[in-house]
This record gives C-alpha cells, sequence and structure tokens, in this order.
C-alpha cells in the first residue's frame, strides 16, 4: 500500500491506513502533532492506528532537539519478544490446561508480582536512586519478571509448519508508569509548551536539564523493560524445559514499541518517537500481534525511509474497552476463542477479537514497510 497524504498543520501526515477509518479524533491528535515546530518532515501514521491518552497509537514523530514523553506513553519500553522453539505440533498435548497453569505460575500476570525478586540486582539499578521520582525499589525488583494486565499476554503459537514457539508482550511494569506521569506533569509546565495546540503534547527541549532528567529516566526504564521480557522468557522457557527436556531454543526476536531512540533521518539527527510502532530496518525482524483469538506476524522490515523505518506493532483496537465491554459477551469470548486454551470470562471481554481490527488487513496496508516471514496461531494464551 502507498501511503495517503494529508495536509497537517505544520508538517503533513503520512497515512498508511484508509483515512475514512480513522475516527476523527485520533486524526484530531494526529493534526495537533503536525503542528509541533521541532517536527521533521511529516508525521508517520501506521495502519493499527486509533486514538491514544496522550499521543495517537501507531504514530512515528520525529523531533529536532525536543522530546513529547506523552507521546512516548505510560508504559515506556512495552513491546513484543518471541522465541521458535525445537517443538513441534505434535509434540504438545492434547489438552494444553496443564501447560497453561504451569505458565500462570512461574508468570505472575494482573497486579500481581513475585514474593520475592527471581533475579539479582546487578550495575543496572545502581542508577536507581537517580530517578527523579521517589520510587520503591523493592517493589521494582518483585515486578521484574511480571506480565501486567490490559492487552499483555504471554503465549504458545505453532507457526505455519507447526513449529512451537513463545510469545509475550509486556513493558516496564508500574515503576514506567510512575516514570511517565511525573515527566509529561513537568513537561505541562514548562513556558515553551503553553502555546501548544494540545497540552498533552508539551515536550523537552535539548540541553535543558528537564530534558537530561527525562532522557536519564526513559532510557533506564527501557532497559527494564527488555530486562522484564528477558526474565519472563527465562520463566517460561524453564516452564517448557520441565516439560519437555530435549527441548531447544532459537535466538529470541524482541523489539519495544512505545520508545524513543536516536536516529538519523532525511539529513536530520533526530529523536524518533514511536508509540505503537516497531523499528523495520532493512532486514530487521519484528513481531505484529493481532488478538488473543487470531494469531501474529513475524515480519523483516523493508526499510522504507517513509516511515522513519517502522512499521505497526499490532492489529490496533478498533473500539474502546468500554464500548467491547458493552458490545460482547463472555459467551462472544468463548466462540471467538475456539481452539485456544485461555481465560474465557467477563474479565477479559475486552480483549475479545471482536474489539481489534482485522490482522490480515492491517498486514496487508503495510506491504511497503515489511515482509512476512511467518504466520503464527496461538494455541494457549495467558492474560491478566
Amino acid at each position: 500500500m502507498t501511503a495517503t497524504t494529508i495536509a497537517g498543520s505544520r508538517v503533513d501526515i503520512r497515512l498508511w491506513a484508509n483515512p475514512d477509518e480513522v475516527e476523527e479524533q485520533a486524526l484530531r491528535q494526529l493534526r495537533n502533532i503536525s503542528a509541533l515546530p521541532w517536527a521533521v518532515k511529516h508525521v508517520a501514521v501506521m495502519p493499527d492506528v486509533h486514538y491514544g491518552m496522550g499521543a495517537t497509537v501507531g504514530s512515528v514523530i520525529a523531533l529536532k532537539d525536543a522530546v513529547s514523553p506523552a507521546a512516548v506513553g505510560v508504559d515506556i519500553g512495552c513491546g513484543m519478544t518471541a522465541v521458535r522453539t525445537s517443538l513441534h505440533a505434535t509434540d504438545l498435548p492434547a489438552d494444553l490446561k496443564h501447560l497453561r497453569s504451569a505458565l500462570e505460575r512461574a508468570v505472575p500476570v494482573g497486579f500481581a508480582m513475585h514474593k520475592e525478586p527471581v533475579v539479582a540486582p546487578d550495575a543496572f539499578w545502581d542508577g536507581f536512586d537517580r530517578l527523579v521520582p521517589t520510587l520503591d525499589q523493592g517493589k521494582a525488583l518483585r515486578q521484574m519478571g511480571t506480565l501486567g494486565g490490559g492487552n499483555h499476554f504471554l503465549e504458545v503459537c505453532l507457526d505455519t509448519d507447526d513449529r512451537v514457539w513463545v510469545m509475550l508482550h509486556s513493558g516496564s511494569r508500574g515503576i514506567g508508569n510512575q516514570l511517565a506521569q511525573h515527566h509529561i506533569e513537568v513537561a505541562r509546565t514548562l513556558a515553551h509548551n503553553q502555546a501548544l495546540p494540545d497540552p498533552d503534547l508539551a515536550v523537552f527541549l535539548a540541553g535543558t536539564p528537564e530534558m537530561a532528567a527525562y532522557r536519564h529516566d526513559l532510557y533506564w526504564a527501557q532497559e527494564y523493560a527488555r530486562r522484564n521480557r528477558a526474565t519472563m522468557l527465562g520463566l517460561v522457557t524453564g516452564v517448557l524445559q520441565r516439560q519437555f527436556p530435549h527441548i531447544a531454543f532459537d535466538e529470541p526476536i524482541s523489539a519495544h514499541h512505545n520508545y524513543v531512540s536516536e536516529e538519523h533521518h532525511f539529513g536530520e539527527d533526530v529523536l524518533v518517537t514511536r508509540k505503537g510502532a516497531i523499528r523495520a530496518r532493512k532486514g530487521e525482524l519484528g513481531i505484529i500481534p493481532g488478538s488473543m483469538g487470531t494469531g501474529s506476524y513475524i515480519v523483516r522490515g523493508l526499510g522504507n525511509p517513509d516511515s522513519f523505518e517502522s512499521a505497526s506493532h499490532g492489529a490496533g483496537r478498533k473500539m474502546s474497552r468500554t464500548k467491547a465491554r458493552k458490545t460482547f459477551t463472555a459467551d462472544d469470548l468463548a466462540a471467538q476463542t475456539a481452539g485456544v486454551e485461555c481465560r474465557k470470562d467477563a474479565g477479559v471481554v475486552d480483549e475479545i477479537p471482536g474489539a481489534y481490527k482485522d490482522l490480515d488487513t492491517v498486514i496487508a496496508q503495510q506491504s511497503d514497510l515489511v515482509e512476512v516471514v511467518t504466520r503464527l496461531k496461538q494455541v494457549v494464551c495467558v492474560k491478566g
């Protein structure tokens, strides 16, 4: 698909989606982003675009000497990790309830955390005392290796060759949220942000103490999120090794999709914010999940410069959680997740596949951004 160009307030908006299918609230957010005086070239918008708190989900923003903490989001470093195993579908038991229960015992979900840390503090934690807000290090240690709730998940999947994969989606847990909320509030108070069309897009400027403090905390939280997924993957592979002693694992694929990166685009050194988008440099492997009943894709980046070498982070919601709970029932959830060993109760109805966009359409809309490596279909899905 060729991106559609929409005139923005200062720079254009390049949209890899049907403009008629993007809600007006999200388009309004995108126009506000395009009005930022620090924006470079254009705003790139992925096919899973939808309205988000602070800034649009599915937006890629390149700013010169500035960064907007709300455009990153409150789950700093949220992302995906996937690994292919040596198992085949025929190696799995017919009844997967025992495997799901073992995974749920190993990885706390929702608001739960480990009773004791599962990783020992190392040099990474030396920077904890330099984080701006007063934070609970003990809680952050116990949350390392936990899933969280919402759209976060842990899955066992089969690819098109019936090979077994493990995939998980999580971020920086409570500590990332606390750091983000603190810096968003600080940015709102700064004089240079008072005339912005949307106070949620308040930025920090290069060379200021506020920017230095945010970047320290941001990069720390992004690393925390990466370690969180790596720790969970270790717990999950341990479960599988106990049940399948001869199992082997390929090199994991891992990528943030709520983060900031220092990059060079269109002749400029810029700070690129991807909120609900993955980096898709030429040859780089990525993960684009759907919903808890529709599967996911492993993709390879094509390095498209117009998207700032980015692609979508998933299928994207087509209705809010509130609307999903009003629209669907637990019976609908059971029907739409048939064949998947997962929760099928009212507590996760807002994650029902019907609340998400069609994943195959989203993949087709970014054929100039990524190529498909394989499709995954979950057989076990753990959610908070």
